[in-house]
């Protein structure tokens, strides 16, 4: 059954496609949607759209996962100013993190997934997983649950801690700070690691995912066993586990914003940061070399992983987005996807940068569905229109 939800926004010429793919799908989706698409060509916003009967295009939601897009961006910035050196160990910048056999771990391994040190036996409280510099003193003591290097897995909750440890001792300012100054306020983002008070009347409050009986059918066939590496990844094992629907009713979320999972964007924002990653906006130069994308999109860990039992490739602090779901893009694309279908990323041989966000949780999580028809949408237009 198709609804009537308006779409608002505007597309620029030769992506009027975009704009009928995305009332296609919104007429599908239940009564209650909300969400927004943005993406950029060659520097210049070409897709501006929102729906939802309350929603509005400068509405901001929790980006989930979609936050480590901006945490390694500060990380490749910091490599390409030669502050921080990949191949390093990580001992040379963060002594304690050596303990338990992690002495050999390199940066660059690190970023790409091959720690092995996903989460802690004990796991943390609410509180510790608001705070980077809480979670990263509990990792350096941890001992690792595969030998590093060996092997990748997806940390979830705890990489940008992992990077950030990094970064505050060779810079001695937070990714959150660094961040602000670098990128968010220069390019003037709606993509916060820590959402200030004034935008605080624009945050949407995240919906849960309600299943249809088919996908609860599938939920109910994989039960999850407590003590299992994607428990520890996620969170579940400990005394106070993990929630990551209610994830941001938690207000030191929404005001530290995590490293790994704490931030809060619009589409605008998320498509905007990567514009910027990888091109002239506004007359401002890219943040980044092509050289310096080039080595943070290459994929560095591709197969099993260990954690979510499936495949995955991982750039550094990337995911390979080419790889994992739109074999269209151009190789080296870099991006994050979030856990209620958020999906950011830039194709740098495109000039392409994309932005999707969802009020609602998705099934599964991760990139929602309907992201593969936008992005191919988008995709098409940016090429022929060249």
């Amino acid at each position: 059954m198709t609804r009537d939800i308006a779409v608002h926004g505007t597309v620029a010429e030769g992506f009027e496609a975009v704009r009928e793919e995305f009332a296609a799908l919104v007429a599908d989706e239940r009564d209650d949607y909300e969400g927004q698409v943005c993406a950029y060509a060659r520097g210049r916003c070409v897709v501006d759209l929102w729906a939802g009967e309350t929603g509005a295009g400068d509405a901001l939601y929790g980006v989930f996962s979609a936050t480590k897009g901006a945490a390694h961006l500060v990380a490749a910035l910091l490599v390409q100013d030669g502050t921080l050196e990949l191949n390093r160990k990580v001992r040379y910048y963060w002594p304690e993190f050596a303990a338990e056999g992690k002495g050999e771990l390199t940066l660059r391994d690190l970023l790409a997934h091959r720690a092995g040190l996903v989460g802690t036996d004990a796991g943390f409280t609410r509180t510790e997983l608001a705070d980077d510099r809480a979670i990263a003193e509990h990792l350096a003591d941890q001992r690792p649950f595969w030998r590093p290097g060996a092997a990748f897995g997806y940390h979830a909750l705890v990489i940008g801690a992992l990077t950030g440890e990094v970064v505050r001792r060779a810079t001695g300012r937070t990714i959150q700070d660094l961040y602000e100054d670098r990128v968010r306020a220069p390019y003037g983002l709606d993509f916060h690691l820590g959402l200030p008070a004034t935008a605080d009347p624009r945050f949407r409050a995240v919906q849960p995912l309600l299943p249809t009986p088919g996908q609860q059918a599938l939920i109910d066939a994989s039960p999850r066993g407590p003590h299992t590496l994607e428990a520890i990844a996620y969170n579940r094992h400990g005394a106070e586990p993990t929630d990551l629907e209610r994830l941001y009713e938690d207000p030191l979320i929404r005001a530290k914003g995590p490293a790994s999972q704490g931030g809060i964007a619009s589409a605008r924002g998320l498509a905007r940061m990567y514009a910027a990653m990888i091109g002239e906006v506004d007359g401002k130069a890219p943040l980044l070399k092509a050289d310096t994308v080039a080595e943070f999109g290459r994929i560095h860990s591709v197969g099993y992983d260990l954690v979510t039992r499936d495949h995955r490739s991982f750039g550094l602090g990337f995911q390979a987005t080419a790889d994992l779901w739109y074999p269209f893009l151009g190789a080296g694309s870099v991006g994050h996807s979030g856990a209620n279908g958020t999906q950011a990323f830039a194709d740098p041989h495109a000039g392409l940068a994309y932005g999707y966000t969802r009020r609602r949780f998705t099934f599964p999580h991760g990139a929602a569905p309907e992201n593969e028809r936008l992005v191919r949408a988008v995709h098409q237009a940016a090429t022929a229109v060249g």
